[in-house]
């Protein structure tokens, strides 16, 4: 396994030599050592590591707060901050640079082993969670609206989903639930996501937390309608029964 690469960001001569040591003790490598805010900026892009460890009082024009909003700005490396400052006024500062952790000085080799390693999973995680937002609901082939096929994920697989398959669509917190007769298809997306990605003519919202095929629907009672086969109950918000009205053919 490829070691992982940290850029030590701190003024104090010292203790930077001691990070640097307790780093390599624990199996790191050192991407390189800044001392100042423009210098820190510099490596940062020069040798993109994996991870960067930045004292926030950095002494100069550009303190470490500042440094990691510029480094944010132009890449993807996650900071932790390193401070012997805990207060509220600092750390509400630094928590708009969005740093993946805290290690409070006087720290152990400890501190630094399981606040990089908490870091790097989690910068992992949104990683993932990113590219798969990218890649499950991207249109691979199609007929003339180009919206007649999906992929949705199913046990670590991309699978084709047809679009006249699906039933309706339910909002689950910071999930959907893609629903067609016999399977659901749970999946980090947005409502408004999914909807831009399904054929206008052929679904509608009807609930803030409900997207339907109309040709499912089979029955309306209000404040519901019925959808076909699986006889599910849809709510329909008050907001949306003007335009369901509209879509449907009423006589």
């Amino acid at each position: 396994m490829a070691q992982t690469n940290v850029l030590v960001v701190e003024d104090e001569s010292i203790v930077s030599k001691d990070i640097q040591h307790s780093l390599k003790k624990l199996g790191y490598n050192i991407a390189g050592a800044a001392s100042s805010g423009d210098q820190a900026v510099k490596l940062a892009i020069e040798t993109m590591p994996d991870i960067i460890l930045m004292d926030i009082m950095l002494k100069g024009e550009m303190n470490g707060i500042e440094a990691a909003t510029q480094i944010r700005a132009e890449t993807n490396i996650p900071v932790i901050f390193l401070t012997a400052y805990a207060d509220e006024s600092t750390l509400n500062k630094a928590k708009v640079t969005q740093p993946y952790g805290y290690i409070i000085k006087p720290f152990k080799e400890i501190d630094i082993h399981t606040s990089i390693e908490m870091a790097l999973y989690k910068h992992k995680k949104e990683a993932e969670v990113l590219k798969e937002r990218d890649l499950l609901f991207n249109l691979v082939e199609g007929q003339a609206s180009g919206k007649d096929l999906l992929f949705v994920k199913s046990n670590s697989r991309l699978v084709k989903l047809r679009t006249s398959d699906i039933y309706f669509v339910e909002a689950l917190k910071d999930y959907v639930v893609i629903n067609t007769l016999n399977m659901r298809y749970t999946i980090h997306s947005t409502m408004k996501d999914i909807e831009s990605k399904l054929p206008e003519a052929e679904f509608l919202r009807v609930h803030r937390s409900f997207i339907v095929r109309i040709d499912k629907i089979v029955a309306i009672e209000q404040p519901n309608l019925i959808l076909e086969n699986d006889k599910k109950i849809i709510p329909i918000g008050g907001s949306y029964r003007d335009e369901l009205a509209k879509r449907l053919n009423l006589v």
